[in-house]
């Protein structure tokens, strides 16, 4: 169990790290940091700015989540939400305006893929840590009747 968790926590740290550059890339550089090369409008870019900082903070908050990581299912269920909601608008666009970049489509795929499977190991991961306090606590209660 231990070593499951560990990996598991290694892989959202690093998986936490490409929100969080992502998001500092799109606050500094803003829409022309997409390399369009076309005249950006001024308010779509204000936006984007915006944007790139919530997912700079999600990223941040992913990562908090990592040290304790077996007691933070609620907030890493939450984060997954705002996640998949995210996919699900880029999908929508995908629909409505058609297949963007490569780097959108691998983007789509860890929002509506990779980002659910790791909510869902974390909270195995989580349940087996839960499990395992359990057994040691009803040990230690055995013992101290044993010893008595």
């Amino acid at each position: 169990m231990e070593r499951e968790r560990r990996i598991l926590q290694r892989i959202v740290a690093v998986a936490a790290i490409l929100p969080v550059l992502a998001g500092l890339y799109g606050v500094l550089f803003g829409i022309d940091g997409l390399g369009g090369g076309t005249p950006v409008n001024v308010s779509a870019d204000s936006h984007f700015r915006y944007l790139s900082g919530l997912l700079t903070g999600i990223g941040i908050l992913f990562l908090t989540c990592v040290p304790g990581f077996e007691t933070k299912t609620t907030l890493f269920r939450f984060l997954t939400l705002v996640v998949v909601l995210g996919g699900l608008a880029r999908l929508l666009g995908l629909y409505l305006t058609g297949v963007p970049s490569l780097t959108m489509l691998a983007a789509l795929a860890v929002e509506l893929g990779v980002a659910p499977l790791l909510c869902l190991w974390q909270t195995r991961v989580s349940g087996l840590a839960r499990d395992t306090t359990k057994d040691a606590a009803k040990d230690a209660a055995i013992d101290a009747r044993t010893e008595r």
